[in-house]
């Protein structure tokens, strides 16, 4: 009876941190298009630097209050981290820029595969033939929802390759480093989002510089957007906490492919607030497959054979947690 109350717990616990990833995500999508379209502000970079800094400003309050427990991360490992998380930021936001919708989201969905190579490579991960179609059907889903213009070009593609494998590598590294170092998801944040809101507000306001030709510092802010603002960066840590978690609690992999359960959520929702401009046929034959796909690679990974590591343990550091 132990065994089963405890699978149930952790069921539980799973549940409540993939719901805490998606509501914030798809919260966070929403005030930040808000204050994009209605007050024109574009400093994604920027505004991405804030969030960490809100990010930071509540994990030194839970450090000071002993809710934090005091661990160690190497230098050189925060530093690797800190590029990718920004190389992934960066190309991210140079993507969409220079390449088509259609592209842009092609390169989305082009993770999936990068990270369970991976998880191959690094972690000896093998995938059962049903794991490889299920995630094959979600990729076939999403990609019939969201792919329409796809133009290619010399610099899109290249932003595009740099902006999959930094993010496919920050977040292998998410979960990698919170095994190797015992880290919590709190204790990782910790770490990390000082050192990334110092890097990004320095390079930001050049970077939005270059991509919209205009100042963060000469923006006419007012107390709508200034709530925007707010508002984005109080979500922008529940976002970054839950990510953290779940790629800790499951892999980068499993990330990514339930995670595109909110771009389902995030088409239907422009359904309702914009019309039914957003949705037809193929977007809802496309949201279908998509979610079986999803069901089915919940399933098929969880079961014996589904997603195993072969005789490759991974070196723990619990010493330098204390």
């Amino acid at each position: 009876m132990a065994p089963a109350s405890k699978s149930e717990k952790k069921a539980s616990v799973d549940a409540a941190a993939w719901l805490f990833n998606v509501v914030t995500s798809v919260g966070i999508i929403i005030v930040n298009k808000a204050l994009m379209a209605t007050y024109g502000f574009s400093f994604a970079t920027t505004l991405t630097g804030l969030h960490f800094v809100t990010t930071t400003l509540m994990t030194s309050i839970l450090k000071m209050l002993g809710y934090i427990q005091p661990s160690h991360l190497p230098f050189p490992e925060l530093l690797k981290f800190v590029l990718f998380a920004n190389f992934s930021i960066v190309g991210m936001n140079v993507s969409l820029m220079w390449n088509s919708v259609g592209f842009y989201q092609i390169a989305k969905l082009s993770m999936i595969p990068v990270s369970c190579l991976l998880e191959i490579v690094f972690d000896k991960i093998q995938y059962s033939r049903d794991t490889k179609l299920s995630i094959c059907i979600v990729l076939l889903g999403v990609g019939v929802c969201t792919v329409t213009d796809v133009s290619v070009n010399t610099r899109g593609f290249v932003a595009a390759f740099v902006a999959v494998w930094s993010t496919s590598l920050q977040q292998y590294y998410v979960h990698f480093l919170q095994r190797k170092y015992s880290l919590s998801s709190f204790n990782l944040l910790g770490h990390t989002a000082p050192a990334q809101a110092g890097s990004l507000l320095l390079v930001g306001p050049f970077l939005d510089y270059w991509l919209t030709n205009n100042r963060v510092d000469r923006f006419a802010y007012n107390s709508g957007s200034l709530m925007f603002i707010f508002m984005s960066c109080t979500i922008a840590v529940g976002t970054n906490l839950s990510q953290f978690i779940c790629i800790g609690r499951f892999t980068a992999v499993s990330f990514q492919v339930l995670g595109h359960m909110k771009t389902i959520l995030v088409l239907v929702m422009g359904f309702f607030f914009f019309g039914r401009e957003g949705l037809n046929i193929h977007v809802v034959i496309g949201m279908l497959i998509a979610v079986c796909g999803m069901i089915w690679y919940g399933n098929v990974s969880t079961k014996p054979g589904g997603k195993e590591r072969l005789n490759h343990s991974l070196p723990t550091n619990k010493t330098e947690n204390k």
